[in-house]
């Protein structure tokens, strides 16, 4: 008597993204990525006749990761990485970064070190290389996390890494289905709204427990002025006054 036949397993969504890999490339996100051991690291390749100072830091970095590294020559690189030749003569294959629940980013969030608690939350940024220059910045200025919405926000590509250089490796994200309550359970847990105005007084860095909404014309549009409670602009040092995101109307 033959034996009914079985219906192949499917492998759900967060099952497959858990095994996907990536190619990462250019010194700044390989670099991070090794450092902050965040996510899985697969395998290093240099590009062969480099001796700049920064490939035998990266080849520390991967040995001391138990990362295997593979000299090949550039051709080998572009094809294998289908680099669009701005790899910068090394790629790291990784696995996904990890992504929290909202309760988990406020425990890490609470007990991360430093004063106070800085979270960022970003509403209609859709494009990887804006998040990615948003998180560079969040990073920077001290933040402890990103809020992103499982809608209308790019997966965590190696393009946001490359334009964060390197820093969302380090900067703990999660994914919220409605950014408006998960606005108003940060308000329950003692977190003020402070919607980001760059002609504002006050900076990220003078606000402890303060989370920076990236969108306030939505949290005014949305829930009303009164769930704003200060403005702040965002602190950059350097040659760059500005960071240009457009958000849809």
């Amino acid at each position: 008597m033959s034996r009914p036949s079985q219906k192949p397993r499917r492998t759900s969504a967060s099952a497959s993204r858990r095994s996907e890999s990536i190619w990462l490339t250019g010194f700044h996100p390989v670099r991070e990525a090794l450092r902050a051991r965040r996510r899985r690291l697969d395998g290093m390749l240099i590009r062969a006749g480099r001796t700049r100072p920064d490939q035998a830091e990266l080849i520390d970095l991967a040995r001391a990761a138990g990362v295997a590294v593979e000299i090949v020559d550039g051709a080998n690189l572009e094809l294998r990485v289908e680099s669009d030749g701005n790899d910068q003569g090394v790629a790291l294959r990784v696995g996904p970064l990890p992504e929290l629940s909202l309760s988990e980013l406020l425990i890490y969030a609470k007990g991360a070190p430093g004063v106070g608690s800085r979270l960022v939350a970003l509403d209609g940024v859709e494009d990887p290389q804006n998040v990615g220059a948003l998180a560079r910045v969040a990073e920077s200025a001290g933040a402890h996390g990103l809020i992103l919405t499982e809608r209308r926000a790019p997966p965590l590509t190696a393009a946001v890494s490359r334009a964060s250089a390197g820093a969302i490796e380090w900067l703990r994200v999660a994914r919220v289905p409605n950014l408006g309550r998960a606005l108003a359970t940060l308000q329950e847990n003692a977190y003020w709204i402070v919607a980001a105005a760059p002609g504002s007084n006050s900076t990220l860095f003078e606000m402890d427990d303060r989370i920076l909404t990236g969108n306030p014309r939505w949290c005014w549009a949305r829930r009303g002025r009164g769930s704003v409670e200060a403005s702040s602009s965002w602190p950059i040092i350097g040659s760059k006054s500005r960071c240009g995101v457009k958000l849809p109307h």
